[in-house]
């Protein structure tokens, strides 16, 4: 049986063993049938990139077709499957997964003292499900992709195409019993593997929102599943489901859709704010204000987030009462999320603020997010939402809320668990650069087509009037920005590898019990068992055992 150890504050050392996860084992065969979690989100970490790259190129496409008014580079129908696949690419493979499987699998089980997930085959299991999706997805790219767009549209996916949405479909099946494994892990190892002492309000916030984002991993991705399965169906047996034509009612496959993929909008967003409450406490050396209430407002936005799916229906034939009700509940399901920006900048009040790299996209997170937030209410306003759906205006905002927040937290989270991920540190000043050009380029890339929206520059179309040319070249010259603060960010990660400084275990002085292991972390986290007997983001007691040290030095 393991012995406890007193951990008293973060800057307790623990004697551990000499081989972390990185160098226990050699050999591809030991990584790919590991069920190290940490190795396991490392290989997430990989695959999560490598889609990101296809997304990136597919979204380059678009952009360069959309540089003119007329079809230069591609054919209507090439255009079409070309954001189709680049929709799905991002939305079920690098916009889901990314925080949760990547971060989330590496840190859950060291936040909460753990040596593991609850179940580790399962864990692979999932991952070895998100690479069979990814094959799945290559193989409906190369075999002419889908062109209903990412959100499979009936009667359009059932009938009118002949390009292949079974497989791209099963693409995005498949891949949905990846997210249900992670979260199922999740739930269980936060409810039933804490360590003594950890109780729910001693908690990180981003345990707190990985475990909100599970509800809906678990209770929402089988009904988007099970949708798609009728979607087959109803293509490859005739069955009437979803197409009129045949006895279907096609307003049944939007609600069954949008019950799910609102949700999944929070299932994407809810992992990237538990990072952004880490890095805003982190460095301005406070805990985090009202936790409590930041906590709940996890929980609250999981909840609500199943409760506005017909904001997306309003010009689709919907009751004006019921389009009334959920009009209400939108403007609601934002309050918890305003809970957590107010919480935020009140953390920062007075705080002893340090501008490093995961601190600058936090900064650029709550930038944009908050831009994003705040356009969706018009989007949630009937009135508005009638002139405004199916143009720009909806890939704005969707792209400043999706793409440029959670992608901005995942980079931050990534930047400031890199040292305890690979044991090393990168250059501070390439990668504050990455960040600002990344998010000057996103603003440029996106900013310009809330304009083209209110203007009526309808989605999804190769060509449009020469008068919205020169905010579509803005936008292009935005998305190159935008990538070269992307590459940049590869080269100097991959460069740091080797040539990064030596980390230590808590370069940042950060509390946490993934800060009280070595970095990279032994393979079994812990030598011993933590106890935990302080609050959570006790950053005056560290700083103040810091100053302490200092002045006997």
């Amino acid at each position: 049986m393991s012995s406890a150890v007193q951990l008293s504050a973060p800057e307790v050392s623990i004697s551990l063993p000499p081989r972390n996860y990185l160098n226990a084992e050699h050999g591809l065969k030991s990584w790919l049938l590991t069920v190290d979690h940490k190795r396991i989100a490392i290989l997430y970490l990989m695959s999560v990139s490598f889609f990101f790259l296809v997304g990136g190129l597919l979204a380059m496409a678009i952009r360069m077709e959309l540089l003119t008014p007329q079809t230069d580079l591609m054919s209507a129908d090439t255009y079409n499957k070309v954001f189709s696949m680049h929709g799905i690419t991002m939305v079920f493979f690098v916009l889901i997964p990314a925080v949760p499987a990547v971060l989330g699998n590496f840190l859950i089980p060291m936040m909460v003292g753990a040596r593991d997930l609850a179940f580790p085959k399962i864990n692979l299991l999932s991952w070895y499900c998100f690479v069979v999706a990814g094959i799945l997805l290559l193989w409906t790219v190369i075999n002419g992709g889908v062109d209903t767009g990412w959100t499979f549209t009936t009667p359009l996916s059932t009938h009118y195409v002949n390009t292949n949405v079974i497989s791209a479909g099963l693409a995005a099946f498949v891949a949905g019993f990846s997210s249900i494994f992670t979260g199922l892990n999740f739930i269980v190892t936060i409810h039933r593997m804490r360590a003594p002492g950890l109780t729910w309000f001693r908690l990180p916030l981003f345990v707190w929102a990985h475990y909100a984002a599970s509800i809906i991993m678990v209770l929402g991705t089988p009904v988007v599943a099970i949708t798609i399965v009728l979607v087959a169906l109803e293509r490859l047996v005739g069955i009437g489901i979803f197409d009129p034509r045949i006895g279907g009612d096609p307003l049944l496959f939007q609600h069954l859709f949008w019950f799910y993929s609102h949700p999944a909008v929070y299932l994407m967003l809810l992992p990237a704010m538990g990072v952004i409450s880490e890095l805003i406490s982190c460095f301005s050396r406070k805990r985090v204000f009202g936790y409590t209430a930041v906590a709940f407002s996890s929980v609250a936005i999981a909840v609500f987030g199943f409760f506005v799916w017909e904001h997306h229906m309003f010009i689709m034939g919907v009751s004006n009462y019921s389009a009334l009700v959920f009009s209400l509940l939108t403007m609601l399901v934002a309050v918890p999320s305003a809970i957590k920006t107010f919480n935020w900048t009140l953390t920062l009040q007075r705080g002893s603020i340090t501008f490093a790299a995961p601190m600058v996209y936090a900064l650029c997170f709550i930038g944009l997010f908050v831009i994003g937030g705040c356009t969706g209410v018009f989007l949630g306003t009937m009135g508005m939402d009638v002139h405004l759906t199916e143009t720009y205006f909806i890939v704005a905002h969707f792209h400043f809320v999706m793409v440029g927040s959670v992608i901005m937290g995942y980079l931050g989270g990534l930047h400031f668990w890199w040292p305890k991920m690979t044991g090393r540190m990168y250059p501070e000043g390439p990668a504050k650069l990455a960040a600002v050009t990344i998010f000057i380029g996103f603003f440029f890339t996106f900013g310009p087509q809330f304009i083209l929206g209110y203007l009526g520059m309808p989605r999804r179309y190769a060509a449009y009037p020469p008068e919205w040319a020169v905010l579509n070249i803005f936008s292009t010259a935005g998305a190159t920005v935008m990538a070269v603060g992307y590459m940049l960010t590869v080269v100097y990660l991959v460069w740091s590898l080797k040539y990064g400084k030596i980390a230590g275990p808590n370069p940042w002085r950060a509390a946490g019990l993934e800060w009280h292991t070595s970095s990279p972390p032994i393979t079994e986290n812990f030598g011993v068992v933590p106890v935990v007997d302080y609050e959570a983001y006790n950053y005056h007691e560290i700083d103040a055992q810091h100053s302490e040290a200092q002045s006997t030095v």
